[in-house]
C-alpha cells in the first residue's frame, strides 16, 4: 500500500496554499507534515481525504489516482484535533455508527467493537457519553473508529494538541502500537516538532505551501538544507552567528562547551531543566543558547567554545545551506 501526491496545487482566493507539492509515502511508513500554522499542511490532509480538492495534480493510493472519488470511498481512517465525536451518543453508539452505515451485520458489529474497545481499555466507558469522558478517553474513541474503517491509509491531523504533556507521553506508544508501523501509510500533521521527531519515520518540513526539506528526524537534525530547518528543528533553538563575509554560521546550544580559552560572554538568564540548564549569554559573536549540566556552576562572566565540524554553515542571501 503506497500513498504519493504529484504536483498538487490549492488555491484559496488569491493565496496559494500548496504550491507544486509532491509526496510519497511507503507502506507502513509515518511521515509528519510537520510546520507552522498557515504552511499548508492541514491542507494537503484534507486533499488526501477527500474533503477538498486540489486545483492541480493527482493523489494516488495503493497506484488509483482517488482525485474524483468522493471521501466516503477513499477508505482513509482520520482522527481529528476535535475528536468529532456525537455528543448524544455512547461510546459504543459513536463506534457503531460507521459501521452500521457501512453494512456490516449486528454480531461482527458487536464483535469489532468489543475487540476495540478491549485494546485501548475503554471497557468501562463503553455507555458513557463524550461528555463524561476524559481528553485522554474521548482521542481514544477516536483513536478506535478510525481502527474500526480498515483503511487503507491512516491521517491524522494534530491529534493530541488539546491534551496536556503528560497525557501526550501515554498517547504516543498507544499510537506507535496501534497505527504507526502497520501495513498502511501514516501522514500525521503537527506542529509540535517532539511530536514529529518521536513518531515519524522521516518528517517533511513545510513552508508557505511547499516541502522545505524532507527525511529522517537525524537528518533534519544533523543536517539541515536551510535555515529555516534549521532553526525549526532542535530546542533550544540553533544559534545563528553575526555573519561574516556572506556566510551565516549556526551551532546548536548543546555542541557549545564551557572552555576558558574560548569567546567570552556575559551571562544574562539561565532555566534549570532538572538534568540540565539552558544559558543565555550575550558575546561578540551575538546572543548565544548554551547547554550544559544542570550541576555546573555558572558565574556571570564565562568563556565557551565549539569544535568547528559541529558548524553548519548558509549562504547569507539564500539561506541555503553551503557544502560540507
Amino acid at each position: 500500500m503506497t500513498l504519493e501526491l504529484r504536483s498538487i496545487n490549492k488555491r484559496f482566493g488569491d493565496r496559494d496554499v500548496l504550491r507544486n507539492l509532491d509526496l510519497s509515502v511507503a507502506d507502513g511508513e509515518c511521515v509528519a507534515l510537520l510546520g507552522p500554522s498557515g504552511c499548508g499542511k492541514s491542507t494537503a490532509l484534507r486533499l488526501i481525504a477527500g474533503l477538498d480538492d486540489p486545483d492541480q495534480g493527482s493523489i494516488s493510493i495503493n497506484g488509483e489516482n482517488v482525485v474524483a472519488i468522493p471521501a466516503e470511498r477513499r477508505r482513509v481512517g482520520m482522527v481529528f484535533q476535535s475528536y468529532a465525536l456525537f455528543p448524544h451518543l455512547n461510546v459504543r453508539k459513536n463506534l457503531e455508527l460507521g459501521l452500521r452505515i457501512r453494512g456490516s451485520r449486528a454480531a461482527e458489529r458487536d464483535e469489532r467493537i468489543s475487540n476495540i474497545l478491549e485494546v485501548l481499555q475503554l471497557q468501562n466507558q463503553a455507555e458513557q457519553l463524550p461528555s463524561q469522558l476524559s481528553g485522554g478517553q474521548r482521542q481514544r474513541v477516536a483513536l478506535a473508529r478510525a481502527l474500526l474503517r480498515d483503511p487503507l491509509v491512516y491521517l491524522l491531523d494534530e491529534p493530541m494538541s488539546n491534551l496536556d504533556a503528560q497525557l501526550r507521553e501515554e498517547l504516543r506508544p498507544e499510537l506507535k502500537r496501534l497505527m504507526i508501523g502497520g501495513s498502511q501509510p501514516v501522514v500525521y500533521v503537527t506542529h509540535d516538532q517532539q511530536e514529529a521527531m518521536a513518531l515519524a519515520d522521516r518528517i517533511a518540513l513545510m513552508r508557505n505551501g511547499r516541502i522545505e526539506q524532507i527525511g529522517t528526524p537525524q537528518e533534519l537534525y544533523h543536517r539541515p538544507e536551510t535555515v529555516v530547518v534549521a532553526q525549526f528543528i532542535g530546542r533550544p533553538q540553533m544559534n545563528l552567528l553575526k555573519p561574516q563575509n556572506g556566510v551565516m554560521v549556526g551551532i546548536r546550544p548543546e555542541d557549545i562547551r564551557l572552555d576558558q580559552q574560548g569567546v567570552s560572554c556575559r551571562l544574562l538568564s539561565r532555566e534549570w531543566h532538572g538534568a540540565s540548564q539552558m544559558l543565555l549569554v550575550e558575546s561578540e559573536r551575538g546572543p548565544l543558547r548554551i547547554v550544559c549540566a544542570g550541576d555546573q556552576t555558572i558565574s556571570e562572566q564565562i568563556q565557551v567554545n565549539w569544535e568547528r565540524s559541529d558548524e553548519h554553515q548558509f549562504d547569507l542571501d539564500s539561506g541555503r545551506r553551503l557544502s560540507d
